[in-house]
């Protein structure tokens, strides 16, 4: 697919069936979206823990009212078929990942959309810092760590992080970058020795894709919006859908509108 498509006829191709993978680079210059649908009542408890947690969970948009499908301020959308794929939670066990969740809506569920680093890439681009996940045509790698959530609820649990490498100079600069960003993520929450956060191996990412590392090169980790899926399977509520990471709600917001200047 083209990556000039626009936010409104890649929708179409997703609710069509016609794209399912990950969402990078796609549709550029608007904002991209991790999304999270739990039961109404268990969304208040969700929405404090964004709250509590802007860094991994800043949100950017949520449904007026329980069984909304659609999100006016973001777009043209149906949130039960616009994403490419779902993850299905089940008492906090992932169960299914579907590329339609129509026959599984029901009319207490609430959607948050929260922002997604895809949208600073766009910044790093512009500025002429190489993106190795999108150099290298692949999904970002996330993983897992060891740095605690503010727990709101039965939510909580530790952050989970997207990782970009770059040379000292470039990492300089794309630290003073995504601070302008805090509607997606803002600055790196960690740089340097993975260990440090409880990371293993940088070749095996928990989600996503791992990316070439040289030797000049320091691994910088934003905070991620798959964090949700952790809080949900600590939480265990009895039904929750999120987008499978890198899957993005692709939406009509400009990623220049949450900039800071």
């Amino acid at each position: 697919m083209q990556d000039t498509v626009s936010p409104a006829q890649l929708r179409q191709r997703i609710r069509e069936g016609l794209h399912t993978g990950n969402t990078s680079g796609l549709a550029p210059g608007y904002v991209q979206c991790n999304l999270a649908i739990l039961p109404a009542d268990w969304a208040g408890d969700f929405l404090r823990f964004c709250q509590l947690n802007p860094r991994p969970c800043p949100l950017v948009g949520m449904a007026n009212a329980p069984g909304d499908v659609a999100l006016p301020p973001l777009g043209d959308i149906d949130i039960r078929s616009d994403v490419p794929s779902y993850r299905v939670f089940r008492d906090g066990e992932l169960t299914e990942e579907v590329s339609d969740i129509t026959s599984l809506w029901r009319d207490d569920l609430v959607t948050f959309a929260l922002g997604c680093s895809f949208s600073f890439e766009e910044a790093l681009l512009a500025d002429g810092l190489e993106v190795r996940n999108v150099s290298q045509g692949v999904n970002v790698p996330m993983y897992r760590t060891t740095i605690p959530c503010h727990p709101a609820g039965a939510f909580g649990g530790d952050m989970v992080v997207s990782m970009r490498p770059f040379r000292a100079a470039d990492a300089i600069r794309a630290v003073q970058i995504c601070t302008r960003f805090p509607s997606v993520h803002g600055a790196p929450v960690h740089l340097g020795d993975p260990a440090l956060i409880g990371i293993e191996d940088l070749s095996r990412p928990d989600y996503g894709d791992a990316v070439r590392v040289d030797d000049d090169e320091l691994p910088l980790f934003w905070a991620c919006g798959v964090t949700p899926q952790v809080a949900l399977e600590r939480a265990r509520p009895p039904f929750a859908i999120t987008h499978s990471p890198g899957c993005m709600l692709v939406t009509d917001l400009r990623n220049s509108r949450l900039a800071v200047l």
